[in-house]
């Protein structure tokens, strides 16, 4: 990892370290453009090439229903299914707090408005199933989707070597109560739930984490279709910031712990000293020789650096310009910052608190903005599922206390038909 000093970058160096994830040549835009025209105008067709041609399978059709997620689940251990379920209940637990009815706001006398919450009614789930396969990203999309109440719940994910799904992938889909998942992977399911297939329900609004090709295709799907996304969420990265307080096996453990899901996920430390940036280094060597995923990891360290400076300040500063997916304060003076932080998907105090914990089991959403996108986006909750629909009620007395001021700013913006609407409404009008 190469390491920089603060005080030593200028505003560009840093707009430079910052930026990751770009496609300059517009390559991987490209590819995902003809696969996403592929799907659109041979649907299915396209799907069954595509699991051929990425995932080395071929199957005899795109889904797999209850009967079968059912047999497939049989194999998880008790164990594991009790972890899941430690997964599930923390997870609704926190979510179900969010979905809080608003009161109602009379304006003035007789003018009354409020919000309500409905459900999306179509929405799309991708889980993906690369080097990894990760039922912890269905539970985090699909308990909120539930939550909220949305009307159908598209889930896609990469077929396995056999043209099955992964067993805890179906142990998840039991849990929520789910009918189908349609095997399809990449940019090709995210075109797939935008424009729909043979098969494939089209959804009003695509969910989950992926590559950058999947990311291209969710910008791309937006930009040019009317189903929306939740947000770009790319590679995953993590910033430590840590000072004297930390322990370089616990920075070195949630460095690795990122650097594992791919090799072009990021993984950088913000410290106080060069000592605490030579001590992780030599715990992130030890702790790598001994990962099964060791290589991937090796690459995504290599791509990734340490930035040295002289205080915490500092370090929250250049955190709020990374803008980072998780933030760990690897320190056990985190109270002293936490206001500063501006920029963040999700964000771990003090040196007990493991990234790993907020990705799994202890109940915030993991499927977070990333490549600077947390400077606008929040994560995944369950607003990302309903929208919110205004109403408002107008008496006879409001109508009175409101129309004249209606009727002068209608006519001010020359829109005399909006005047109009209030005038035949008046009391006054014969």
């Amino acid at each position: 990892m190469k390491t920089y000093n603060y005080s030593d970058l200028s505003k560009a160096n840093i707009q430079q370290l910052v930026q990751r994830n770009v496609d300059p040549a517009n390559e991987i835009r490209a590819i995902v453009e003809d696969v996403i025209s592929n799907v659109q105008q041979n649907g299915d067709r396209a799907l069954y090439d595509y699991a051929n041609k990425f995932d080395k399978v071929t199957l005899d059709k795109l889904y797999l229903d209850k009967a079968e997620l059912t047999e497939i689940a049989l194999t998880v251990l008790p164990e594991q299914k009790a972890a899941l379920d430690t997964a599930y209940q923390n997870i609704y637990k926190f979510h179900e707090t969010q979905l809080k009815t608003e009161g109602k706001i009379e304006t003035m006398p007789g003018v009354t408005c409020w919000r309500e919450l409905r459900p999306i009614e179509k929405v799309g789930l991708y889980i993906p199933g690369g080097t990894a396969v990760l039922p912890s990203t269905f539970l985090m999309l699909g308990i909120p989707a539930k939550i909220a109440g949305c009307h159908e719940i598209v889930v896609c994910s990469p077929p396995q070597k056999n043209g099955k799904v992964n067993a805890f992938i179906a142990y998840v889909a039991l849990m929520l109560g789910l009918e189908k998942i349609y095997l399809a992977g990449g940019s090709q399911a995210v075109a797939a739930m935008a424009y729909g297939t043979e098969t494939i329900t089209r959804v009003d609004k695509i969910f989950g984490p992926g590559n950058q090709f999947v990311t291209k295709a969710k910008t791309i799907i937006q930009s040019t279709t009317t189903t929306a996304i939740d947000m770009p969420a790319g590679p995953s990265e993590v910033l430590v910031i840590a000072d004297e307080t930390s322990n370089p096996k616990f920075i070195a453990a949630d460095l690795l712990a990122q650097a594992e899901h791919g090799i072009d996920s990021q993984s950088i430390l913000v410290c106080t000293s060069p000592a605490i940036a030579t001590a992780a280094i030599e715990e992130v060597n030890k702790q790598l020789s001994v990962l099964p995923r060791a290589e991937i990891a090796q690459q995504a360290i290599d791509n990734s650096y340490i930035v040295v400076v002289d205080n915490l300040a500092q370090a929250v500063d250049f955190s709020n310009q990374y803008a980072p997916e998780h933030l760990i304060l690897a320190t056990e003076n985190w109270q002293q910052v936490t206001d500063s932080i501006i920029n963040a998907g999700s964000v771990f105090l003090g040196n007990l608190t493991p990234e790993s914990a907020g990705d799994y089991a202890s109940g915030t959403n993991h499927t977070l903005p990333t490549s600077s996108y947390a400077k606008a986006y929040s994560g995944v909750s369950v607003d990302s599922f309903v929208k919110k629909v205004t109403f408002q009620h107008i008496t006879a007395q409001g109508l009175q206390n409101i129309g004249p001021s209606v009727q002068i700013l209608a006519e001010l913006e020359g829109l005399h038909a909006h005047a109009n609407a209030v005038t035949v409404r008046s009391p006054l009008t014969p």
